[in-house]
């Protein structure tokens, strides 16, 4: 009872600070995931008696913590686009996803395999891993709230990114998987590829959009269109929010496409329907708060597994590949992607830096071994954990000045000039 006790009181204080250090750090070059990974380090390597957090030997625990936190951030990241969707205003974000990902995840294969030497299945699967940016810890470089406009094209781009590629990156990891020595033993090369191809490609990926945007037109007309006497409580929109996240994803998964593409697509349809509607900001306020919750945990975890070996096995190697993508491939790739577009100079200098590498990272490793056996496991999460540490600590150090030197490039207030002129006219 005295371990559980000490971690409800971790756990408490850890929530009450993210609900507070938001807001009082958004004036410093510092975001809250990088005191909480600190907070998981301090309080793990103390004598407590913390069971120790091996995501290796917790795969599945990690898997479905993950799973969900990436879910619900979905699910708030597609309610908080204004921008109505068409394959023209949603160009940039659909470049860095169709063009930028895939690339990425080539070159880094072919890096990670003939430089880093790692088998072919694990460079594939560390590439999958490694190249969708993250929707969970990107929202100091994400659009604002539903309804709050300027939506600016740095903003709008990563964030539609963040949405679309954690679905799109699936098909991948279903690759490594192809590529695993034992599939061999079930049939030729060829034939895997082929099926690989319709199903994991093909038909998952379907399945993932037409359910998506089944999943919101449904919801929507229950939401929206039934007579107002049926109609769904307003103090319930909440409840409503998750029902959107599980629902979506649940069907989705049991028809056996791609769940995360699903999730997103749902609350880009739903945010479409009745768009000035208060029900966006109730539903997105509350996958907010439940979103930090699993943030909380995850992270508190993460840097309990640093102090306990996590990055142990990392090599020098390893290290140069997490590096190589964050430095070098993803700030050169999106700029190359984006050469062509209408997007300033300076919003593609931005757009190509800010990758930044999360929990959507933890979830595909985490899947990948609880399903099947990678010799290089305990490698791949050595280098996933330092390139996903050092994403925290680069990203989140720089995105508030970088951010603001934007805002103010362009002639707009920065974000907290906005939030201090809100409370000026508040208070008056």
């Amino acid at each position: 009872m005295s371990l559980y006790n000490l971690i409800l009181v971790v756990l408490g204080v850890a929530i009450l600070a993210v609900a507070w250090l938001p807001s009082l750090l958004r004036k410093y070059p510092l975001s809250y995931p990088i005191l909480f990974v600190g907070l998981g380090a301090l309080v793990f390597s103390l004598p407590l008696g913390l069971p120790n957090p091996d995501p290796v030997e917790h795969s599945t625990f990690v898997m479905h913590l993950s799973e969900i936190c990436v879910t619900v951030a979905l699910t708030g990241t597609g309610l908080k686009i204004d921008r109505k969707f068409s394959l023209w205003r949603w160009r940039a974000p659909l470049q860095l996803v169709l063009v930028l990902m895939v690339i990425t995840i080539g070159v880094f294969t072919v890096v990670a395999w003939r430089l880093g030497g790692l088998l072919p299945a694990s460079a594939v699967l560390l590439a999958a891993t490694l190249a969708p940016t993250d929707p969970v810890l990107a929202g100091d470089v994400q659009v604002g709230k539903p309804g709050e406009g300027g939506e600016d094209n740095v903003r709008f781009s990563l964030t539609g990114e963040a949405g679309l590629n954690d679905g799109l990156a699936f098909p991948f990891v279903h690759l490594a998987v192809v590529l695993l020595p034992t599939a061999a033993l079930a049939l030729p090369l060829t034939d895997r590829l082929w099926h690989w191809a319709w199903m994991d490609v093909g038909y998952r990926t379907g399945m993932g959009v037409v359910g998506g945007w089944l999943a919101g037109k449904v919801l929507s007309f229950l939401i929206f269109d039934l007579p107002h006497r049926i109609r769904i409580n307003p103090e319930a929109y909440g409840f409503v929010a998750l029902a959107v996240t599980l629902t979506a994803y649940g069907l989705t998964e049991l028809l056996h496409g791609y769940g995360f593409l699903a999730v997103f697509i749902a609350s880009v349809t739903l945010r479409g329907h009745e768009r000035s509607h208060e029900y966006h900001t109730e539903m997105h306020e509350f996958t907010d708060q439940l979103e930090r919750l699993f943030i909380v945990a995850i992270l508190i975890l993460f840097g309990g597994a640093l102090v306990s070996g996590l990055l142990a096995p990392l090599t020098w190697s390893g290290a140069a590949l997490g590096l190589f993508l964050l430095l070098v491939l993803r700030p050169a790739g999106g700029l190359l992607t984006l050469g062509r577009s209408r997007v300033s100079w300076p919003e593609r200098l931005v757009i190509s830096f800010f990758g930044i590498r999360g929990i959507g990272s933890f979830f595909y490793l985490a899947y990948a071994f609880s399903e099947w056996h990678f010799a290089e496991a305990r490698e791949l999460w050595a280098i996933t954990g330092f390139t996903v540490l050092t994403s925290i600590i680069m990203h989140g150090t720089l995105a508030t000045p970088v951010m603001n030197w934007l805002d103010r490039h362009h002639g707009r207030p920065t974000v907290l000039e906005l939030e201090e002129q809100e409370l000026e006219k508040t208070a008056t």
